[in-house]
């Protein structure tokens, strides 16, 4: 344990819907990503690292908690959280920080804590237990909204339709027109405005823990000048896909319900229609002003980095930026995330603590999962992560080593239920239980399980980067198809809540691990 000496600050750092490719020091030909790139370069830049689930709750669950989704069972927005779970801000809290929230969690309370009638049992988008709110921004923006009226800003259109594009193209394409709000008045940029307000009124004697939670680059695609014009659509790397959305529709009854669900107007405040139904031209600029939002981001990064310089907490603040998952951006004719491909778990991560130097400006080619968060700064911290977490620190990779027993592939879990609606379930015709699939990603093999009975997926990821062709039933690949569902079921078996299954009761008492304390 640390002793006496003050602990060091925490910044936890959280980009919606970031995909892990988009970082110019990550080698993307085309985002360029400056301050993120700063960071990277008194840190170290893990280049394999996945997100555990998919949409914004079940990924940030995996995030807060250090738990798969196995174990935490956060399926869908709107799953409650089980109070009975620890996670960062309650762990930091122990510690005696006092965890403040700038932005939003996504977190689900748990009903059972609640009385009927409380009215945070009709939105997804509760406080994650232990964090102290300082500026709330949910999905309906009010907060931002009523600070753009102030600035003059006409905000009588509201949430989402304030994102439509001024003097957008009438014809239905897609234009990279900017919003009636400017760069210095997004999302990103108010948060970070109170965040740095917050900053001024710290003690310096007291370490602070910040948790600031971005909702760029999530859609709607828009953003103001002069990032709406920074990217040509032209520029960038082809699209993951096959020839047509027909086609890869048929290759797998989830991926065409996937395809036929999604929306533009989920993705476009000014669009109607399908999104398979957008060209490829329409797919480009969306891309571009994609890559534009990220450097808006990445901006607002800019500004928090030379804050905490100014307050003189940059060489006592350990920062970590990430995001909860990625982005589809046209691969496979789809937007937004979920499913089982690479483009929606494959995230950002960033980690520079001022007292790990030996590997600065290093990057990591080892898988990471973004269970490993919580015990890594609880390793940072000087505390000892619960044996029952299914993450690992990294601190070893911040020193410059190298574990040699470091899992070799990346993990995660998709659940596509919905209990409210049971769309998916009356679409496959099969229970709640059944609607989800989990991936083995290695570097050369990708294995998916479906649950329901629906068939399984297998991509050589060395000669199909793009997972198109499924070799599943291919009789080549019977043995890697049987050898990886051993592993993903083992792993399964490994990991399966481990909170009470690490203690034992014996003539001497209670032996080994019980909710979150070590008793011997």
């Amino acid at each position: 344990m640390i002793g006496k000496t003050r602990r060091p600050n925490i910044l936890l750092i959280t980009c919606d819907q970031w995909r892990g490719d988009c970082l110019s020091s990550a080698g993307h030909p085309v985002v360029k990503t400056p301050n993120a790139d700063a960071l990277a370069a008194e840190g170290v830049l893990f280049k394999r690292h996945y997100g555990g689930a998919a949409p914004c709750s079940p990924a940030r669950a995996c995030l807060y908690t250090g738990l798969y989704q196995m174990n935490n069972r956060v399926c869908r927005n709107g799953t409650p959280l089980d109070a009975r779970h620890g996670n960062i801000a309650l762990h930091a809290r122990a510690l005696g920080y006092d965890p403040t929230l700038f932005g939003y969690t996504d977190v689900s309370l748990d009903p059972r804590l609640l009385a009927p009638g409380d009215p945070r049992l009709q939105s997804y988008e509760g406080v994650l237990p232990g964090f102290t709110v300082r500026q709330l921004l949910p999905e309906h923006q009010k907060q931002w909204l009523s600070w753009l009226k102030q600035r003059g800003i006409d905000t009588s259109a509201g949430s989402p339709d304030i994102h439509r594009p001024v003097n957008g193209d009438k014809t239905g394409a897609v234009s990279n027109a900017p919003p009636v709000y400017s760069r210095d008045e997004t999302p990103p940029a108010f948060l970070t405005g109170e965040f740095t307000r917050w900053l001024g009124e710290q003690d310096d004697a007291a370490p602070w823990f910040a948790h600031l939670s971005f909702i760029s680059p999530h859609p709607p695609f828009i953003v103001p000048e002069p990032y709406n014009t920074m990217y040509q659509p032209a520029d960038g790397p082809a699209f993951r896909r096959a020839a047509s959305w027909q086609e890869e529709a048929q290759s797998h009854p989830y991926l065409a319900y996937d395809i036929g669900r999604q929306k533009q107007a989920r993705f476009r405040a000014d669009a109607n229609g399908k999104v398979h139904d957008w060209s490829d031209d329409d797919f480009r600029r969306i891309r571009a002003i994609y890559y534009g939002m990220i450097s808006e981001v990445d901006a607002q990064l800019g500004r928090i980095w030379q804050a905490v310089r100014a307050a003189g907490a940059w060489d006592d603040t350990i920062i970590v930026l990430t995001s909860d998952h990625a982005e589809r951006m046209g691969d496979h004719f789809m937007l937004g995330k979920g499913g089982y491909f690479d483009g929606s778990y494959h995230i950002p991560l960033i980690i520079r603590d001022p007292s790990h130097r030996k590997a600065a400006g290093g990057s990591v080619d080892r898988f990471t999962e973004a269970v490993d968060i919580v015990p890594t700064l609880l390793d940072l911290l000087g505390a000892d992560p619960a044996p029952h977490l299914d993450g690992t620190s990294l601190k070893p990779f911040l020193s410059g080593g190298s574990p040699a027993d470091w899992r070799d592939a990346a993990h995660w879990e998709f659940d596509f239920r919905s209990i409210a609606e049971g769309e998916a379930e009356r679409h496959f015709g099969i229970t709640s239980r059944q609607c989800n699939l989990a991936v083995i990603r290695t570097e050369k093999f990708k294995y998916v399980h479906f649950g329901g009975g629906l068939p399984p997926l297998l991509f050589d990821l060395e000669t199909d980067p793009g997972e198109l062709n499924n070799l599943a039933k291919h009789p080549a690949y019977l043995a890697v198809r049987l050898e990886f569902a051993e592993r993903l079921l083992a792993w399964r078996a490994e990991h399966l809540d481990q909170s009470l299954a690490l203690a034992e009761l014996t003539e001497h008492g209670v032996v080994g691990h019980v909710a979150g304390a070590v008793r011997e």
